[in-house]
């Protein structure tokens, strides 16, 4: 039997049953807000045609047609505590940078993200270094960002995942979803517990996400393996006694002591 090659040092390995197991349980979890963020992704890629179509650039006036989406996505999606659009510098006519965003309140109301973005007094007016911004923008593919605490929209400790938005082949922004790290957790980490070992899940940095392993705390850097080789291959690993096993389709990796 073939098998893909996994990270440096790594070899590669058949999923064991509990481990995937969970592994397509967390992808589940993800996939649901990864929905919406296919759907945003999907509406503002349509409009921004439809203005390309009439030869002019598009204004933060237009992206106001995304936001009946947005707001049904808020109401639907119980995990998705923000989402919109995040428009590369330069895109729209009337502004510099836009965050077409919008979020649930501690009320619960929706409401939208009100930024100054002027570069000359705002410590947010370049978000393209942000990891939510620049790895779809860097691989052309979904990823998750963080935890870390989101200044910008919320002061939680959360997820953004996010993917890009492209305009006939060229990046326009990203569409994007936050996710407080507390409901992530809640609903991830009773899988990791049902696992015989440890277990933590990391991105395609080592971020960890969500973990049951007290050696490995939410938002710390696991070092060693190249996780985005692992999601790459699409196939479990080994690597200095952790086994690595992608989440089928979502940009996270569980890890857990090896056999």
């Amino acid at each position: 039997m073939s098998r893909s090659p996994g990270p440096v040092g790594a070899t590669a390995t058949l999923d064991a049953t509990p481990e995937a197991a969970v592994a397509t349980q967390v992808r589940c979890t993800l996939e649901a807000v990864f929905d919406a963020v296919a759907e945003t992704r999907a509406d503002t890629a349509a409009l921004l045609a439809r203005v390309a179509a009439q030869g002019r650039r598009p204004a933060t006036v237009d992206l106001a047609a995304l936001r009946p989406g947005l707001h049904l996505r808020l109401a639907r999606q119980e995990l998705v505590s923000g989402v919109g659009f995040v428009a590369a510098p330069g895109l729209l006519g009337d502004v510099p940078a836009w965050l077409e965003w919008w979020q649930t309140g501690s009320d619960g109301d929706v409401r939208p993200l009100l930024l100054d973005l002027d570069p000359r007094h705002s410590a947010y007016s370049d978000y393209t270094h942000w990891d939510w911004f620049a790895l779809p923008r860097d691989t052309g593919q979904r990823a998750v960002a963080g935890p870390y605490v989101d200044y910008l929209c919320s002061d939680e400790y959360s997820l953004t995942l996010s993917a890009p938005v492209e305009l006939e082949g060229r990046f326009v922004g990203v569409a994007a979803a936050d996710v407080y790290l507390r409901h992530f957790e809640a609903a991830v980490v009773p899988l990791l517990q049902r696992l015989p070992g440890a277990a933590h899940l990391v991105n395609a940095r080592g971020r960890v996400a969500a973990s049951a392993d007290p050696a490995h705390l939410a938002g710390s850097l696991t070092k060693g393996p190249d996780f985005g080789a692992v999601l790459a291959a699409a196939r479990s690993a080994r690597f200095e006694g952790m086994r690595l096993v992608p989440c089928e389709g979502v940009p996270l990796v569980l890890v857990v002591p090896a056999d």
